[in-house]
C-alpha cells in the first residue's frame, strides 16, 4: 500500500496525473482510508482516550471530594476499581485492545492509590519513592501485558524516580548527580532500554515492533547525547569532554549504520540530522562570534542553511531509495 501511494504521489509530482485525478486514484489505490478503516481508527482512539480519562476522572474525584470523604472509602474506592480493572482483564480477550487498556488503567490506579496513601498519612517519604515503588508494582503488569505504550510509561516513572532522587540526594555523598552526570545518567539509561527494545523487536517480540514507540524512546536518547556534546563544546576541555565526544560519534555512527542499513527509519535518520546541525552550528558559533561581529552571524546563517538543505537532499534521496 506505502508503495502504491508513493507512485501515485510520484505521478503526481511529474505531472502525469490531473488534479481532478489525484483522488481517484489514490481511492483505487486502497491508499486512502474508507469507512471502515475510520471506524477502526475512531474505535481505538476512543478507547485510549476513555481509559485514560477515567484514570484523571478518579484523581480529580478525590481532589474534589477530599473533605467530605473518609479515608477509608478513597481507600476502598480506588482499590475496588483496581480489582475491577483486573477482573476484566481476566474476563476479556489478553491480546484485544480492550483487555490492554483495563491494564493501563489499573496501572494509572496504583499511581493514584499510591499518591492517596502518602497524602493520607504523611508518612514523610521522598517523591522519588513514590514512583519507584509505582514502576517497581506494575512491573508485572507491564510485562504480561505486551503493548508498547504501557513500557513507555514504566520508562517514564523509572526516569522521574531517578531525577526527583537526585534532587532529593544529590547523589551518593553528595558527589554525584550534578546536571552533567544527571544527562549520563538519563543518556546510558534510555540508551540501555532503546538498544534492549530494538534487539528484543528483532528476536521475535513483534509487539515491541512499534516505531512511535521506537521513535520517542531514540528521539529522547539522541537529545540527551546532542546535550552531553554541547556540554563538552561549551564546557572547558576535560577527561569528562572527551568521554562526551567519543558517546556523540558512537552514537551518531550507530544510529546512521543501524537506521539506514539494517532498519531503514527516516524519522531517526532526520534527527540525526537535526542533531549534527546543532552541534556544528555550536561548534562554529563558539570559534567564530568571540568578537560579536556581524560577519560572523552571518556566516553562521549561511551554514545553518546550508547544513539544513544538504540533510534534506540527503533525506530525500534515503527516501527515494526506499521507494525503490
Amino acid at each position: 500500500m506505502h508503495q502504491h501511494r508513493t507512485e501515485i504521489l510520484d505521478w503526481i509530482a511529474q505531472g502525469r496525473l490531473r488534479p481532478e485525478n489525484w483522488a481517484t486514484a489514490l481511492r483505487l489505490a486502497g491508499t486512502t482510508p474508507d469507512t471502515r478503516d475510520w471506524r477502526k481508527f475512531l474505535d481505538q482512539l476512543m478507547l485510549w482516550l476513555g481509559t485514560t480519562f477515567c484514570a484523571v476522572a478518579v484523581i480529580f474525584f478525590f481532589a474534589y471530594n477530599w473533605t467530605e470523604m473518609g479515608r477509608f472509602a478513597k481507600f476502598g474506592l480506588v482499590e475496588i476499581l483496581i480489582v475491577g480493572g483486573l477482573a476484566m482483564y481476566c474476563r476479556l480477550d489478553a491480546e484485544r485492545p480492550a483487555g490492554k487498556a483495563t491494564l493501563l488503567l489499573a496501572t494509572l490506579l496504583v499511581g493514584a492509590l499510591l499518591a492517596l496513601v502518602g497524602q493520607t498519612y504523611q508518612t514523610g517519604a521522598d517523591t522519588y519513592e513514590l514512583f519507584g515503588v509505582w514502576a517497581s508494582a506494575v512491573l508485572v503488569w507491564v510485562l504480561i501485558a505486551r503493548l508498547g505504550a504501557l513500557w513507555l510509561l514504566w520508562l517514564a516513572l523509572v526516569n522521574l524516580a531517578v531525577y526527583l532522587y537526585s534532587q532529593t540526594f544529590g547523589g551518593l555523598w553528595g558527589m554525584l548527580f550534578r546536571t552533567e552526570e544527571q544527562i549520563w545518567t538519563f543518556f546510558i539509561l534510555n540508551t540501555g532500554a532503546l538498544v534492549i527494545w530494538e534487539a528484543a523487536a528483532r528476536s521475535g517480540a513483534t509487539w515491541l515492533n512499534e516505531r512511535w514507540s521506537l521513535r520517542i524512546l531514540g528521539t529522547v536518547s539522541g537529545a540527551l547525547v546532542t546535550m552531553l556534546m554541547l556540554w563538552a563544546l561549551f564546557d572547558a576541555p576535560n577527561d569528562r569532554s572527551t568521554y562526551a565526544t567519543a558517546a556523540y560519534v558512537g552514537w551518531m555512527l550507530m544510529a546512521y549504520l543501524y537506521y539506514r542499513h539494517v532498519v531503514p527509519d527516516l524519522f531517526m535518520l532526520a534527527g540525526g540530522v537535526l542533531s549534527g546541525v546543532i552541534v556544528i552550528t555550536s561548534f562554529l558559533a563558539i570559534h567564530i562570534l568571540d568578537r560579536r561581529s556581524a560577519g560572523g552571524f552571518l556566516l553562521i546563517g549561511l551554514v545553518v542553511i546550508g547544513l539544513s538543505a544538504a540533510g534534506g537532499v540527503w533525506l530525500k534521496s534515503v527516501a527515494s531509495g526506499e521507494r525503490a
